[in-house]
């Protein structure tokens, strides 16, 4: 039994493994979550203080524990703000994250702070990062500091946005933020000014939503490949049709699978319906269907169509899909198509070259490109002495970290670890879908689990298959 665990990341994965073990250990155990910059329990999605930025999936299914489906809703139900709203109102709203991360908060003071005598797991919080890790579990503190453990927990989360091509020049530039979820926002420019913001996914929606709340009047322009915008979440209809019941969607390969969602989008199409249900009820096959296809087909895939996937899967709430809306139809919000060629200074501003199109430049750049993708080039300096050492090793997408079913890393010679496990975005290139509440909350069950010697539960193994937006 391990005696000893240290759970590196205090956001979503690294409280709830941590919840999960408290709940489900026999014998005393000792938990240490080291943590940095962010209240342990919100991490990055849930630190927000703004009330406009809302949850992207309903209350309904925005429970943290895989076994207690309406967790989150009852919570909810303590809250004076939300007790006189209808039961099936409540399931379909969706919530601001920052009372979600209220929501985690809760859990971790209901788990882990209990006092002793009335459990069996004592848990430690640590305000510090992790450099390092040596072999014998002796974790090196940016404090100095030295801390040992049996087993260790890489609950890391998403990785900043990669750096791009002249950015490197930028650096103190007072114009130029390149991680988004800094504070940026004492920086604004007068309103005459603009804004320059590089990617079109969630976190540019965010500070477009932001922008807005704070009355701020100047340009925006939003800058990706293909300058596509996430889709508004909307009421399905029964589809029965798909899958089919006679096909293993995880048999197919990309080629054939391909051409079966199109042919029932096109079915979807002509009954006047969204063809992004398709996409819904992939949802409990795609881990499955992930790890089938072959490499060839899982990179055919990642640059070809995931670009098109993000936009469909994640969705968001309607009301701040029409905030964007009302943005484009002003002018204040511009999206431009294209490839980001080189950042560089002009003077007080800067200035990004496209490879369509005259420069965009702006008073304040923010770098909204999504999290670092490619493993091997992580900027977290304990992942690269992970690397370094052979303690872990990059999966074949190098989209993270190689692992095995039950979440124990895989070192440079194909061994299992002894010490290491990882969960989270640390898994994209292990199971595509990594980041949302229904799969994380699977996963850091299925890692208490594995550290507590326990068999995988039925309700771990099917947090996902539940799951449907």
């Amino acid at each position: 039994m391990t005696s000893r665990i240290a759970i590196i990341g205090g956001g979503f994965s690294g409280v709830m493994t941590a919840a999960n073990l408290a709940r489900l250990a026999r014998q005393p155990i000792r938990v240490t979550i080291i943590n940095t910059q962010r209240p342990t329990g919100r991490g990055v999605a849930y630190g927000t203080r703004r009330t406009e930025h809302l949850l992207n999936v309903a209350a309904r299914n925005m429970s943290a524990f895989p076994d207690q489906p309406d967790h989150f809703l009852q919570w909810l139900r303590t809250r004076s703000d939300y007790d006189a709203v209808p039961t099936h109102e409540l399931r379909e709203r969706f919530i601001p994250r920052m009372v979600y991360g209220d929501y985690l908060l809760s859990i971790a003071h209901h788990y882990l702070q209990t006092p002793d005598g009335l459990t069996s797991t004592k848990v430690e919080f640590r305000e510090d990062t992790v450099t390092d890790i040596e072999p014998n579990g002796e974790m090196h503190l940016q404090s100095g500091g030295r801390l040992t453990a049996d087993r260790i927990v890489l609950a890391c989360g998403n990785e900043i946005p990669a750096a791009l091509p002249g950015a490197e020049s930028l650096t103190a530039h007072p114009a130029w933020v390149g991680n988004p979820w800094e504070s940026w926002h004492q920086r604004l420019p007068a309103h005459g000014g603009s804004v320059v913001l590089l990617g079109a996914g969630l976190t540019t929606v965010d500070a477009v939503l932001t922008l807005r709340a704070l009355g701020w009047h100047g340009a925006i322009h939003a800058i990706s490949r293909h300058g596509w915008l996430p889709h508004a979440h909307f009421r399905g209809v029964e589809y029965p049709n798909f899958p089919p019941a006679e096909v293993d969607l995880a048999e197919l390969g990309l080629t054939k699978l391909l051409a079966l969602m199109e042919e029932h989008c096109a079915r979807l199409r002509d009954l006047g319906a969204n063809p992004a249900i398709i996409v819904d009820k992939m949802r409990p096959h795609t881990q499955r269907i992930w790890q089938r296809l072959s490499l060839d087909d899982r990179l055919t895939f990642a640059s070809k169509w995931a670009a098109r996937w993000n936009v469909l899967r994640h969705r968001i709430a309607p009301e701040i899909h029409a905030q964007v809306t009302s943005a484009q139809l002003t002018g204040q919000l511009e999206v431009h198509a294209a490839n980001i060629v080189r950042l560089e200074a002009a003077n007080t501003r800067v200035r990004v070259h496209l490879s369509d199109g005259p420069p965009v430049t702006g008073d304040l750049v923010i770098n909204a490109t999504g999290p670092q993708s490619r493993f091997s080039a992580t900027r977290s300096g304990l992942l690269q002495n992970l690397l370094q050492r052979g303690l872990i090793t990059s999966d074949d997408m190098d989209m993270g970290v190689r692992v095995a079913p039950d979440h124990i890393a895989i070192d440079s010679t194909g061994q299992y670890s002894s010490l290491l496990l990882a969960l989270g975005p640390l898994l994209k290139g292990t199971l595509w879908e990594t980041v949302a509440v229904p799969e994380l909350r699977g996963q850091a069950r299925r890692v208490a689990e594995t550290l507590l010697g326990q068999p995988p539960t039925l309700e771990a193994e099917e947090a996902v298959m539940e799951y449907m937006i």
